[in-house]
C-alpha cells in the first residue's frame, strides 16, 4: 500500500460548492487545503482520536475527532473508497474507521450529548444533527427552553441563525437541566464576554425600542445593554448606521442605531435600537482610560473628561467607537418649521424624517428607506378626510409603505423635497372605486404647471383668510381635485 492517499474534498452548501479543496492523508497526518481561501487544516497523526465514516447529503463523508476536542469534516467520497481508507487508518493511525449512519426518522425528540467542541442531537445511538459550538454567538434560557444563536455567515446566501431546544423539567433536586444545558454550551461557545472594565457607562437611559430603562456599558468592541429583564451584547460590527433626529417638540432628541443582524427578545426582532433624550439633560463623563490611551485610540475625537448634553455625549462616544458617521436631517423644513412630518404608519402615529439620502420613520415600528431602494413615491388622497393626504413609497422589491394622515399644509414642502431629489412621483386618485393613473413629475421643469400643487396652495390661502375672519370654512371644502395632477 502507498504511504500517501489523495482525495478531492467537496463540501456542498445550498448553492454549489463553497469550500472545494484537496485532502491529503499520509503517515504524518491529514492535511486539507481550501482551494478558495488557501486555508490549511493540518492534523498530526498523534492527535487523531477517532475516525467516523458515514453517508451524507452528497456521497459519503469523513469525520475526524482530535484528542483536544476539535472536529473536522470532509465530504465528497465515494462508497467504494471506504475499504482503502479503513486499511490506511488501521496501518498508519492505529484507528478503526467506524461506520455510523445518521438517523433519518424525522423525530424531534431525542438526547443531547456534548463531546469536545460538538453538540450532538441523537435518537438512540444515531446522531440526527451536530452543532459545532464554536459557531454559537449567544445562548439564552427561558422556562424549559434554551435558544442558541449563531454567527452570521457572510459567504452564504442562506444561513441558520437560531435553534431552540425544549428541555423537560427533571425530578432531581438542586439540578436545573436548562441551566446545565446552557453552561455546557457556553463553556465551548464563541460568545462575547464582558472582560475588563467598560470605557464608560450611561445609567438608566430611556429606550423606546426595546422599551424600558437600560444601562449602556461601552466596551472596546461591543455595546452592553443591561435592563431589569433583558440583557444584550451588541458587537459594533453589527451596527449599520447611526441617526440623531430632533423631535418635533424641539425639547427631545431621538438617537437611532440600525442593526444587522438584529437583537432578539423572544420571537421579536429589533433591527433598530431607539433612545430618547431630553435636550435639557446634561452629564459630565470621564472615560475609564488614561489621557495617552484616549489620544492614541481616538485621535482627538474623544477626550478623557467631557461634559455637555447627554444625547451629545452618547452620540459622540458611539460615533468614535463604531466609526460610523451620524446621519442627521438635511435641509428639509415642514410647514410648522420642524425637520419632520407628523403622520401615521400602520396602527401608530409617529414622525417621518426626510434625509439627504432617504427617509426614516420613528418610532413604532421604525422604518428606514434609502432613495436608491425607491421605485416611486405617490401622493394619495386621504381615505378618511379631505384635511389630510397619504404619502406612499414603493421599493424596487415591490414593498409598499403608506404614511397616512399627513396634514394638507405639508404637501407643498414634501412635494418640493421629493422633486428636488429626483424621485419618481406617481399621483393617483380614487373616484368611484376606479384607480386613475396620472403623469409622473420626476422630470418636470419649473415652468410645467402642477394643478395639484396650485390647488393645494389655493385651499391653504382660503383657509388662512377664513381663520383671520374667525370663521370655520371647512363646510365649504369638498376636497374635489385631490389626487389630480
Amino acid at each position: 500500500m502507498a504511504d500517501t492517499l489523495e482525495f478531492n474534498e467537496i463540501y456542498q452548501e445550498v448553492k454549489g460548492s463553497m469550500n472545494d479543496g484537496r485532502l491529503r492523508l499520509s503517515r504524518q497526518g491529514v492535511i486539507f487545503k481550501n482551494s478558495k481561501t488557501g486555508k490549511v487544516d493540518n492534523i498530526q497523526a498523534s492527535e487523531l482520536a477517532e475516525g467516523v465514516w458515514r453517508r451524507v447529503a452528497l456521497g459519503h463523508g469523513l469525520k475526524l475527532l482530535t484528542k483536544n476536542g476539535h472536529v473536522y469534516k470532509y465530504d465528497g467520497f465515494r462508497e467504494s473508497e471506504f475499504d482503502k481508507l479503513s486499511e490506511f487508518f488501521k496501518a498508519h493511525y492505529r484507528l478503526e474507521l467506524a461506520e455510523k449512519d445518521l438517523c433519518v426518522k424525522g423525530w424531534n425528540w431525542g438526547t443531547v450529548r456534548f463531546g469536545g467542541q460538538l453538540l450532538s442531537f441523537d435518537i438512540g445511538e444515531q446522531p440526527v444533527f451536530e452543532i459545532p459550538l464554536s459557531n454559537v454567538s449567544q445562548c439564552t434560557t427561558g422556562k424549559n427552553e434554551v435558544t442558541l444563536e449563531f454567527h452570521q455567515n457572510d459567504d452564504a446566501e442562506v444561513s441558520l441563525m437560531e435553534v431552540r431546544f425544549y428541555v423537560p423539567p427533571t425530578q432531581e433536586d438542586g439540578v436545573d437541566p436548562v441551566e446545565a444545558f446552557a453552561q455546557n454550551v457556553l463553556s465551548k461557545a464563541d460568545v462575547i464576554q464582558a472582560t475588563g472594565d467598560a470605557i464608560c457607562i450611561f445609567r438608566e437611559l430611556q429606550c423606546l425600542t426595546p422599551r424600558g430603562r437600560y444601562d449602556i456599558r461601552i466596551y472596546p468592541t461591543f455595546l452592553h445593554l443591561h435592563g431589569k429583564t433583558f440583557d444584550y451584547k451588541i458587537p459594533y460590527t453589527t451596527v449599520l448606521r447611526l441617526f440623531l433626529l430632533p423631535h418635533k417638540d424641539q425639547r427631545q432628541m431621538f438617537f437611532v442605531i440600525s442593526l444587522d443582524p438584529p437583537i432578539k427578545q423572544g420571537q421579536t426582532r429589533y433591527h433598530f435600537l431607539i433612545l430618547l433624550f431630553s435636550k435639557d439633560e446634561d452629564i459630565s463623563l470621564a472615560l475609564n482610560m488614561n489621557e495617552e490611551e484616549v489620544e492614541k485610540r481616538f485621535e482627538g475625537r474623544l477626550t478623557k473628561n467631557m461634559s455637555g448634553s447627554l444625547y451629545e455625549m452618547v452620540s459622540r462616544v458611539m460615533k468614535a467607537l463604531v466609526n460610523r458617521k451620524i446621519t442627521v436631517p438635511g435641509n428639509f423644513q415642514g410647514h410648522s418649521g420642524a425637520q419632520c412630518i407628523t403622520c401615521s404608519y400602520k396602527a401608530s402615529s409617529g414622525l417621518l424624517y426626510p434625509l439627504e439620502r432617504g427617509f426614516i420613520y420613528v418610532h413604532k415600528p421604525p422604518v428606514h428607506i434609502r432613495f436608491d431602494e425607491i421605485s416611486f413615491v405617490n401622493f394619495a388622497r386621504g381615505t378618511t378626510t379631505t384635511r389630510s393626504f397619504d404619502f406612499e413609497i414603493e421599493t424596487k422589491q415591490g414593498t409598499q409603505y403608506t404614511f397616512s394622515s399627513i396634514e394638507r399644509e405639508e404637501y407643498g414642502k414634501l412635494f418640493d423635497f421629493v422633486n428636488a431629489k429626483k424621485l419618481n412621483i406617481k399621483n393617483r386618485g380614487l373616484k368611484e372605486g376606479i384607480k386613475q393613473s396620472y403623469d409622473e413629475y420626476a422630470d418636470s421643469d419649473e415652468d410645467q404647471h402642477d394643478a395639484y400643487l396650485e390647488r393645494m396652495k389655493e385651499e391653504g390661502k382660503i383657509r388662512e383668510e377664513n381663520a383671520n375672519d374667525s370663521s370655520d370654512g371647512s363646510g365649504e371644502e369638498t376636497g374635489e381635485g385631490w389626487g389630480r395632477g
